[in-house]
Order: C-alpha cells, then sequence, then structure tokens
C-alpha cells in the first residue's frame, strides 16, 4: 500500500481543577529593582513544606486553557498544523507542568508570569537583561516560602525550557535540578539563521505576536546578508557550565525549532547526572503523556526526594526509533551520539543520481536554483538498517551567477513501492520528513576546535563571498534523527535551493540564489553523505 498522510491532530481535553488542591493567586515577588511580579501557587490541603516545581512564563498564567486551546486549535487548522493530543487541568499554562499531577505526587507547584507579562509590572523583552536578573530571584523566593522546603527544580517547554539554561549556569542556591522540555540553547544558530539562511517564519511571526515593539530585533524582511554572531545579540547560555541534575527532552520532528539546540546542550553540558529523552512525535502531546510524566517524576523523586528509585541506573538516553508516523521502537542506551555508531560514507553519484558505498568516477549536474526540488539521490537498503545520529553532508559545488549559494537538504524515507514516509513536522505538521540541513555558503568557515567528523560547527564569523564557476567544498550539518529502514526501502537526499520541508510557521524565503547551481561528485570532489550506521 502507498504511504498516506494523516490529518493533524488536535484533540486536547481539558478538566477542572481537583477540589482538593488549594490555590493561591496573584501572589506578589518583588525583583531588586521593586517591580512585583504574579504568581500561583498550587499546593495540597494541609501539607508540610514540599519540594517545589517552578515554571516560569512568558504566556500568562492566568490564561484559561480552553479559550486557548480552541483559539489554537481554530488557527492551526487553517495552516494544515496541529495541537496534538493530550489532557490537562484548567490550571494550566501553554508549556507549562499541571499542577492536578504535580501536587498529586508530592510537590508544590508554582506558575510566575515573567515581568511585563500577565499580571507581573514592568516592560517585556524577550530574554532581556531585567528579565534574566529576575531569574533568580524568583526562584530563591519559591525557595524560601512557608509551603517549600527549599528544594526547586524548573520545569517547562520551549521558552520555559530556554530560561533554565540561563538559571542552571549559574544556579541561585535552591535551584538543585531542570527538566528543560525542548527548548533551542543557541538562538542563533538554532532559531535566526540555520547554518546562516535566514528562518522567516516562527521567530519573527512570534516576536510580532509577544511584542510588537520588539520586532525591531527581528531579522529584517527581504534578502540580505547574514550578520555574524558577533553583532547579534542573541545571549546564550554558557552550557559548559551547567552542573545540576538534568533531564532533556530532545525531539526530531521540532527541526529548525529546538532539536539542534536541545542534543547540543545535553553534549555539552558539565553535569554528570543527565540524560536525553527522545522522540519524533509532537512535543505537547509527548510532554503529557503518562510515559514521559512517569519519567520526569522518576528524576524529580529522585533529585528533590531522595528517592531511592533507580533513576542513576536509567540509561543516560531514552530512544524512540522511528518507523512512521505513528510506530516507533524504545529502548534505552548509554549516551548520545550512540556510542556503538559506525559512521559511513555514501557517496554522491551525479551521473546516476544514487548514492552508493563504492568510488564513483567524477561527474556533475547542474539543477535550476529556484526548482522545487534541485537535485536528489537515492539508496536503497537491502538489509534492515537503522540511523541514528547526525548526518553531514560534504559536498563540492558552485553557482554560475552571484556570490553566493544557499543550500537547502532533505532526507526522505521511501517505502518498497517508492512512496515518500510521512513523519511528525515542526508545528505538528504531519508531512514532516527524516531530516533537514541548511548552509548559506558564505558561512561556510568551520570553527575546528568544535567541529566533529559528524557534525561541522560554523564560527558564523566570517564573511567569504564566492565567484561565478568557482567551486568550493562545504560541509552542512543534518539534525539529529533516529529512523530505520526495512528491506527494499529506501533513503532520498534532496539538495536544493528551496525549502525542502516547510509550512506557514517555518520556512526559509529571503535566499540569496542565483542562476543554477551545479553539484560535483567523485573522484577528487569526494562529494558524499556521511551517515550512523548503527550494528544490530
Amino acid at each position: 500500500m502507498p504511504s498516506t498522510v494523516r490529518e493533524p491532530d488536535n484533540a486536547i481535553e481539558v478538566f477542572p481543577l481537583p477540589s482538593h488542591i488549594q490555590v493561591e493567586r496573584d501572589v506578589g515577588l518583588t525583583m531588586a529593582d521593586g517591580t512585583r511580579l504574579s504568581a500561583n501557587v498550587f499546593l495540597p490541603a494541609n501539607a508540610a513544606p514540599l519540594p517545589v516545581i517552578l515554571a516560569l512564563t512568558p504566556y500568562d498564567k492566568d490564561i484559561d486553557v480552553r479559550e486557548w486551546a480552541a483559539r489554537s486549535i481554530q488557527r492551526r487548522k487553517q495552516m494544515g498544523l496541529g495541537m496534538g493530543r493530550f489532557r490537562v487541568s484548567e490550571c494550566t499554562p501553554f508549556e507549562a507542568p499541571d499542577p492536578a499531577y504535580w501536587v498529586d505526587a508530592g510537590y508544590a507547584v508554582v506558575h510566575v508570569d515573567l515581568r511585563g507579562r500577565g499580571k507581573s509590572q514592568g516592560e517585556y523583552e524577550p530574554y532581556g537583561s531585567a528579565e534574566m536578573a529576575d531569574y533568580p530571584h524568583i526562584v530563591e523566593w519559591a525557595g524560601t516560602q512557608a509551603w517549600s522546603n527549599g528544594r526547586v527544580a524548573l520545569h517547562g517547554v520551549s521558552y520555559l525550557a530556554i530560561v533554565q539554561w540561563h538559571l542552571a549556569a549559574a544556579p541561585p542556591p535552591h535551584l538543585e535540578a531542570i527538566v528543560p522540555w525542548e527548548g533551542n540553547s543557541d538562538r542563533y544558530r538554532d532559531v535566526l539563521y540555520h547554518g546562516g539562511v535566514p528562518e522567516t517564519g516562527f521567530y519573527r511571526l512570534w516576536l510580532r505576536m509577544m511584542n510588537p515593539d520588539a520586532a525591531k530585533d527581528a531579522p529584517p524582511d527581504g534578502p540580505s546578508r547574514t550578520p555574524p554572531i558577533s553583532e547579534v545579540n542573541v545571549r546564550s547560555a554558557k552550557l559548559e557550565n551547567i552542573q545540576l541534575p538534568a533531564l532533556i527532552c530532545g525531539s526530531f520532528s521540532d527541526q529548525g525549532l529546538h532539536t539542534k539546540g536541545c542534543f547540543d546542550a545535553f553534549q555539552r553540558i558539565s553535569s554528570k547526572q543527565k540524560w536525553l529523552y527522545t522522540h519524533g512525535r509532537g512535543k505537547w502531546t509527548v510532554y503529557y503523556e503518562a510515559d514521559a510524566l512517569a519519567y520526569q517524576r522518576k528524576f524529580l523523586d529522585h533529585f528533590l526526594k531522595d528517592a531511592d528509585n533507580g533513576m542513576p541506573k536509567e540509561p543516560r538516553v531514552r530512544l524512540e526509533v522511528r518507523k512512521t508516523i505513528d510506530t516507533y521502537e524504545v529502548r534505552g542506551e548509554p549516551d548520545w551520539p550512540l556510542p556503538q555508531t559506525e559512521y559511513k560514507k555514501a557517496a554522491l553519484d551525479a551521473a546516476s543520481r544514487k548514492l552508493s558505498f563504492g568510488a564513483p568516477a567524477e561527474s556533475s549536474l547542474r539543477y535550476d536554483a529556484a526548482a522545487a526540488r534541485g537535485a536528489t539521490f537515492e539508496l536503497e537498503f537491502e538489509q534492515a538498517t537503522e540511523l541514528t545520529g547526525h548526518m553531514k553532508l560534504a559536498l563540492a559545488v558552485s553557482t554560475d551567477a552571484g556570490d553566493d549559494i544557499d543550500l537547502l537538504v532533505g532526507i526522505e524515507k521511501l517505502d518498497a513501492l517508492g512512496q515518500v514516509v510521512h513523519f511528525e513536522g515542526r508545528e505538528n505538521d504531519p508531512h514532516g520528513i527524516v531530516a533537514n540541513g541548511w548552509l548559506r555558503a558564505s558561512h561556510r568557515e568551520l570553527d575546528p576546535g568544535r567541529s566533529k567528523p559528524w557534525q561541522p560547527w560554523l564560527t558564523h564569523e566570517r564573511v567569504q563571498l564566492i565567484k561565478p564557476d568557482q567551486v568550493i567544498r562545504v560541509e552542512l550539518e543534518i539534525l539529529p534523527s533516529s529512523t530505520r529502514f526495512e528491506p527494499g526501502e529506501s533513503l532520498r537526499l534532496i539538495i536544493s535551493g528551496r525549502d525542502v520541508f516547510s509550512n506557514a510557521m517555518h520556512n526559509h524565503r529571503e535566499l540569496c540564489n542565483q542562476g543554477n547551481h551545479t553539484l560535483y561528485t567523485g573522484g577528487k570532489y569526494d562529494s558524499h553523505l556521511l551517515l550512523p550506521l548503527i550494528p544490530r
């Protein structure tokens, strides 16, 4: 049967907060500059001081989730996107922990409106210096209240995860653990400029929604040079300073927003007690599902309650290997990338449009940089094959016009009939592919100290323009993924001057391409796709 694409999931159930949970609403917190923030505190009846689960939100802690869900679902349906499937109490802010679950698990739950949002005073500036100065004060307030036993953990998705990197890098005394559930850790590389290519969908829409006045800080509309990273105020956290216990969630489905930053953060933080929970589905569906909640609870019970529950013996990585959009296998692994990975070059052959493990003769092909798909190369697997980890594309390329090249790359899975097998994509888009990569050639300079054989690291400091017909070598990062291929199924590599996968909230429309691109393969060019093969 040919592959089919299901409709986006939009099934959110909201239930009343159980009556036995006490709520203290709009509790005031005074910051160092006198600004008053607002918090909601959720507690069990007549409880002794408890460990605290704290969420710092810009999305208004008091918005009725039913209203938010209905509004979001309607808007996303119009764009062919979804919200996922989950069930939460009515007191659960967007992307925050549900007090109905966590209070019954023996925790005090605190939701705090960041300055300038909801009922908090002050001016809102996303990740601004004033907001960041508030972070440790909020934690210390939560750790010193009568209902608190002084042990605080941070929890939440996306923005609520990103703030955790900053706090954990210089932790206040009462912060003992973090649960950054899908949060980018380098806004320049992860969100704003993918391989140097400006992202023109999500971030600008989000920034204009959150604060129209702050939209001036978004990249300009219209084709432009990508600025060096030193000229962009991104306030990235110092991940190497993080030593707290951390449960990090990284998905294969949120590429171009959180995927890269989560996997990079797991590898870069210095904590000896860190776990990576991977998946390939919708981030909100997974965040609130029973398996993930049980894993989060086991982690927090151990580090905030000293529970002897076996958490230290849990495999460092919870791996989800995708087969289709709805089927996957789960197993534990000791680290990321997987230690047993066997990296193997699949050579591009322009003459046959195939990938092979042989040594093809030199050849080249040309494609229109404005074409929908550019050039494709396929590799059929003769035996069951798992690809888990980072792929890298090494390429020799030129353009016959202009002084720069934008390369937008995708990896697809084809079933035995040659039909595309879709996966969950950005914003719960059911038309997603295996993995994406992007590169603006003028930003191709690599950092030799940080690059790995399977993951090139761009400096984003020096602009190297090119001349027409100048052949250059580039190395392009393809974001982490985990996919199983059965015998007779194929991998398709797509190299294009336009988006291979995009939707209304994720795209790259400010491209520098002109004329035609030429790819050079075989012989001295050594153009190849490096594959992370996992032996069975």
